[in-house]
């Protein structure tokens, strides 16, 4: 899975002081001064979670949570927003439009690191419901992946790679965002070993089951 935490935050030490600890303790962490330079880099593999500011120049933090939260793709990616308000409203606006929480500035990076794992936790726990794209079902708890009902065995990569595909239906993915997905971001095999894999699939769960995407890579209709 990926280890990256996308921060958007004006004020320049507070950005660096977040880059340079969630590092330390194993995070890549991609940091934004404003919303409109995050949307800008929006083909960067998605964060874990996203670490917004409320109040920024132009486009402030809780339209961000909004666009995130219209998006296909980052819909169910977590977020936390900081505020220097202490506001009930400001609270609750944030809440009420997505946030899965808030931490009000001054803040202690102990204690930001904590909400960060506990909403990490909530989020992995959201992640092993059952999944179900047109006939097939995956179950992330049981790792079980069934097609019409009945059990179909796949190895440990075939089962992320369904379960990548099948979490961002719809979006082609290419071979190397694949790659960074399943095989994490140290792997260093060529992206060939992504078509064995999908060929594998397809003649476990069928021809039509992933589509090729012609110049980009594969994606599940």
């Amino acid at each position: 899975m990926s280890r990256t935490i996308a921060v958007v935050e004006d004020d320049e030490s507070i950005r660096e002081m977040l880059r340079y600890y969630f590092q330390s303790v194993g995070y890549t962490v991609r940091a934004y001064e404003s919303g409109e330079a995050l949307f800008e880099d929006a083909g960067q593999p998605l964060p874990v979670l996203y670490i917004l500011d409320i109040m920024l120049p132009g486009m402030d933090g809780l339209e961000i949570l909004r666009r995130l939260r219209e998006g296909r793709e980052t819909s169910e990616v977590p977020v936390i927003m900081l505020t220097a308000r202490s506001a009930e409203m400001d609270r609750v606006s944030g809440l009420e439009n997505g946030a899965d929480d808030y931490v009000v500035k001054p803040f202690g990076i102990m204690e930001l690191q904590a909400r960060v794992k506990a909403v990490l936790r909530r989020t992995q726990r959201r992640g092993d419901r059952v999944l179900t794209c047109g006939e097939l079902e995956i179950d992330p708890a049981a790792r079980e992946v069934r097609k019409g009902g009945k059990l179909v065995e796949l190895t440990f990569k075939e089962f992320e790679l369904l379960r990548l595909l099948c979490t961002r239906r719809g979006v082609a993915l290419t071979r190397d965002e694949i790659l960074q997905a399943v095989w994490d971001y140290d792997y260093t095999g060529e992206t060939r070993t992504v078509d064995m894999h999908v060929k594998a699939l397809r003649q476990k769960l069928g021809e039509d089951v992933i589509t090729t995407v012609r110049g980009v890579g594969y994606k599940m209709s």
